[in-house]
């Protein structure tokens, strides 16, 4: 992945923050910085951080788990 290329990109979250819907268009992120992301994470030189996989019947409690904070990675549904 070429990071100089991703600097302009970069974005400080404060602790706490949490993205939790995104309001512009996909002229917003150029497709060879996403596809960067996306190559570096298939060559396992980026890791997504998972914090538990639930399934669809569980999602009241990945709700709970989101705004309660205590989720530190991704919630992945298996459906």
């Amino acid at each position: 992945m070429d990071r100089q290329r991703l600097l302009p990109h970069r974005v400080h979250l404060p602790r706490g923050v949490r993205l939790t819907a995104y309001g512009g268009d996909a002229n917003d992120l150029p497709q060879t910085v996403l596809q960067d992301f996306l190559d570096a994470i298939a060559a396992g030189n980026v890791t997504v951080p998972v914090h538990k996989h639930y399934q669809l019947e569980d999602i009241v409690q990945a709700h709970t788990d989101m705004e309660a904070g205590t989720a530190t990675g991704k919630l992945v549904f298996i459906t």
